[in-house]
């Protein structure tokens, strides 16, 4: 299985992936640079990413505690998600994410 990440640089990364492996921890064990800081309980919004409109609607609904974490984060829009609350599995094969600006400083 294959996530594609495209970093704040613009460039796309290939990352073989494994199921049932959160997203966020696919990203950080192949060192690209996601904070991630609460290491995926959901308590930040560091692992802020924007799914691909072609992948948007094949993700489980956010939870609450998903979406008032997203109030904290930069630069919110409307495919944003926390991809430690993305689950991988066959399904998101090919899933395709870019990773959001940590400040504005980022944007």
């Amino acid at each position: 299985m294959k996530i594609h990440v495209i970093d704040r640089d613009g460039t796309k990364h290939d990352l073989d992936a494994v199921e049932g492996w959160r997203v966020m921890e696919i990203i950080r064990e192949h060192g690209l640079p996601i904070k991630a800081e609460c290491g995926g309980s959901c308590s930040c919004a560091t692992c802020h990413v924007y799914v691909d409109d072609n992948w948007v609607e094949k993700l489980h609904p956010q939870n609450d505690e998903e979406v008032d974490m997203l109030d904290s984060a930069f630069l919110v829009e409307d495919n944003s998600r926390l991809c430690c609350q993305i689950i991988m599995s066959e399904d998101l094969n090919g899933l395709t994410v870019s990773l959001a600006p940590e400040d504005l400083s980022d944007a």
